[in-house]
C-alpha cells in the first residue's frame, strides 16, 4: 500500500463526534459531491474512484440523517480507468445540504460554512475529510516532500488553504490544466497537518522516514564538502609545485627570502597536505609555527617569482 493508502486507512478508523462527523461529511461533498434534478427530484450524489472512502461517506450519511441511500458502481470504460462507486441519496436533499453548509442563493455550494466549523475539531475533521476526498501525499522516502487536495474551484482552494493556515500550515493554491490543488511543500508543515487530522502512526512513520533521510542528506552534504575541499586543496598544491619546480630551474637560490624557502621545502616535503596542516607541520622543522595567513602569502609570492621568471625566460 501506497503512504497515502495508509494514511487514509488510519484517519477512516478514527472515531468523531456528531459535528465532527458534519464537518467531514461538508468536506467531501463539496469536493466530490453534486447536485442532480429530475423528474423524481433533487438528489445529492457522491462519487469517488475509492471503496474504503466511498463506504466512509455512506456510514456518515447514515449515522447523520435516517435517508435511504442508493449504491451503484460503474466500471472504466477506457484502458487502466478506475471504477466509479457513487452514494445517492434522494430524500431530505434540501435539509442535507442547508445543515451541511452547501447551499446557497445560487444552489449547491462549494464552500466551507463557518456554522459548520465553529469548533477546533470541528475544523480539524474538515480538514481530515478533504484529504479523504482527494487528497495524496508523497511517500516520505521519496525524492520531493509533497501533499496536495485537488479542489473543484480556485474559490474553494483559497478557501480550503485559508482553513489549512489557521492551524498555520503554511497552505498555498495552485491552478492547473485538469483543475486546482491546495497543496504544502514544506516537509515540518505536512507533518504538523498529519498531527493536525489525528493521523498519529502515520505521522511516526513519517518522521521517522524524514530523520533517515535529513540524515542521509546531511551526511552526504560533509561528504561533498570534504570532496570539494580536498580537490580545491590538490589543485592549489599542484600549481604551487608546479611554481616551485620553475623558481629551481630558473632563480637563484640566494635570491630567495628564508621565507619562501621555509615554504618551498614544506610543499615539497608535503606535497599534498593542506595549509592547516602544513601550519602544524612548520613547526616540526623550524621550531616555530607558520600561520595559515601567513603560508598563504608565501605561495602567493612563490606564484609571484615564478610568474616573473617564466616572463624574464620568455624574453
Amino acid at each position: 500500500m501506497s503512504f497515502t493508502s495508509d494514511t487514509k486507512k488510519e484517519l477512516l478508523a478514527l472515531k468523531q463526534d456528531q459535528c465532527c462527523k458534519m464537518a467531514s461529511l461538508s468536506a467531501m461533498l463539496a469536493i466530490n459531491g453534486y447536485l442532480s434534478l429530475s423528474r423524481e427530484g433533487m438528489k445529492l450524489g457522491f462519487q469517488t474512484t475509492s471503496l474504503p472512502i466511498a463506504r466512509k461517506a455512506i456510514e456518515l450519511m447514515k449515522q447523520l440523517y435516517p435517508v435511504h441511500i442508493d449504491v451503484l458502481s460503474k466500471k472504466g470504460i477506457r484502458l487502466q480507468k478506475k471504477n466509479q462507486y457513487l452514494m445517492i441519496v434522494s430524500e431530505k436533499v434540501n435539509m442535507i445540504i442547508h445543515e451541511l453548509g452547501l447551499m446557497s442563493d445560487e444552489g449547491f455550494a462549494r464552500d466551507i460554512d463557518e456554522t459548520v466549523i465553529l469548533n477546533d475539531c470541528c475544523k480539524k475533521s474538515y480538514l481530515r475529510g478533504a484529504f479523504l476526498a482527494s487528497g495524496s501525499i508523497n511517500d516520505p522516502r521519496s525524492s520531493s516532500y509533497h501533499l496536495e487536495i485537488s479542489v473543484p474551484n480556485i474559490n474553494y482552494a483559497e478557501a480550503l488553504a485559508s482553513l489549512f493556515n489557521r492551524f498555520d500550515l503554511k497552505a498555498k493554491t495552485l491552478t492547473k490544466k485538469k483543475g486546482y490543488l491546495v497543496y504544502m511543500k514544506d516537509s515540518e508543515k505536512i507533518a504538523d497537518f498529519l498531527r493536525v487530522v489525528g493521523a498519529h502512526h502515520a505521522l511516526f512513520d513519517y518522521e521517522d522516514e524524514r530523520i533517515k533521510r535529513d540524515f542521509v542528506n546531511s551526511i552526504t552534504r560533509v561528504m561533498n564538502m570534504e570532496i570539494a575541499n580536498q580537490n580545491k586543496t590538490f589543485e592549489a598544491a599542484n600549481r604551487q609545485l608546479k611554481n616551485i619546480e620553475i623558481i629551481e630551474r630558473l632563480v637563484d637560490e640566494s635570491k630567495l627570502t628564508k621565507s619562501v624557502k621555509e615554504a618551498m621545502f614544506l610543499r615539497k616535503t608535503y606535497p599534498e597536505a593542506s595549509f592547516n596542516e602544513l601550519s602544524d607541520l612548520s613547526s616540526e622543522h623550524f621550531g616555530k609555527t607558520i600561520s595559515k595567513s601567513g603560508l598563504n602569502h608565501r605561495f602567493r609570492s612563490i606564484d609571484q617569482i615564478a610568474k616573473e621568471a617564466l616572463e624574464l625566460y620568455v624574453d
